[in-house]
């Protein structure tokens, strides 16, 4: 019994993971310069901050109290992709969620935008559907 169990013990440590190899690193150490970090908290909430990292971070955001007791801000991030582009963020965060924009962000197309044939050939045959139906009562769309 006991010989069974230090086998299981083994196969697990066997198949137990032995560390990963990390990505490797523009830097010499692990850590990555801060070459800016500007932070400015007033008694009465309002802030502002500016960081720049050595890899190409750069951050800045100010904020204010809102009437409602949530925060008001707004700023921008920017960084570059792993696959070189370099992406720039400005936003604003308030009661209305936070709002992004930039260059790489889908955009929704404009509303009203054209509706395509297909579509309002199926409203119209739908259309005449409802017109072809009996108006008499039923359950299932009037009160009775």
């Amino acid at each position: 019994m006991k010989f069974v169990l230090l086998a299981v013990l083994a196969s697990v440590a066997a198949a137990a993971p032995q560390g990963y190899e990390a990505p490797s690193a523009r830097f010499d150490s692990d850590e990555v310069p801060i070459l800016r970090d500007d932070r400015v908290i007033e008694d009465d909430g309002r802030y502002n901050f500016d960081v720049e990292t050595g890899d190409g971070i750069v951050v800045s955001e100010s904020g204010s109290p809102a009437a409602d007791g949530g925060i008001n801000s707004a700023g921008s991030y920017s960084y570059t992709a792993p696959d070189g582009t370099p992406v720039h963020v400005e936003f604003v965060a308030d009661e209305n969620g936070f709002q992004p924009q930039g260059a790489h962000l889908p955009v929704a197309p404009e509303f009203p935008h054209p509706i395509p044939d297909f579509v309002l050939e199926q409203i119209a045959f739908a259309a005449e559907e409802d017109a072809r139906r009996p108006k008499e009562p039923s359950s299932r769309y009037d009160a009775p």
